[in-house]
């Protein structure tokens, strides 16, 4: 085929998925705040979900972030986005499960890290509000989930809230708005490579 037949073969390609999108478009109509999930094995759950925060930075608006694992070494993150007053940053795990070794404490340290979230959950003054590794504390059963979901749709209704980790329980991803699971093809941990700043930290 000619270069004239493949531009136009292209235009009308692309006519056609305008078309598509823009009636997509025409029927999102509905405006209020969203749940999101990112999940699944892969790397970027967290980094996706504070891309959203400096995405909500640019719109002038109020951010709450609790980690429920993640707190026995700094990330790169917390550092940032403590230096913004409009970001509410709170770590409040005190690492991952395989090292604290005690449930009982894990249980006690994510319940205090809930009621934090609940506190943001309530309030409309906060747009988005970010529960990093949540999912991790709902699939070890620390909080109910029955008790998550219910303070996540009585929420303010323009509130966006964003729940990070492996393991989403099913009943969560059936509340949820957007869902995304990421899908690892290959970690440079795996070739003995350590996790690195800007990276993993």
């Amino acid at each position: 085929m000619s270069d004239s037949g493949l531009n136009q073969r292209h235009k009308d390609r692309m006519v056609r998925r305008k078309e598509v999108v823009d009636a997509g478009i025409a029927r999102a109509q509905d405006e209020r705040g969203i749940i999101i999930v990112h999940t699944g094995n892969g790397k970027g759950k967290s980094s996706s979900a504070f891309g959203m925060v400096a995405r909500a930075l640019g719109h002038d608006m109020r951010v709450g972030v609790v980690q429920f694992i993640k707190g026995s070494f700094s990330t790169g993150e917390e550092s940032f986005f403590r230096r913004f007053p409009e970001v509410d940053y709170n770590v409040m795990g005190e690492g991952y499960t395989w090292e604290t070794q005690n449930r009982e404490r894990d249980v006690a340290t994510a319940r205090k890290a809930w009621d934090k979230a609940v506190s943001m959950l309530q309030d409309p003054e906060y747009d988005l509000v970010i529960l990093d590794e949540m999912n991790i504390v709902l699939k070890m059963h620390y909080v109910p989930l029955d008790e998550v979901i219910q303070v996540l749709q009585a929420r303010p209704v323009m509130q966006h809230v964003v729940l990070t980790g492996r393991g989403a329980p099913e009943g969560l991803i059936e509340v949820a708005d957007t869902v995304t699971e990421m899908r690892e093809i290959k970690h440079a941990y795996k070739a003995g490579i350590k996790a690195q700043k800007g990276v993993e930290l």
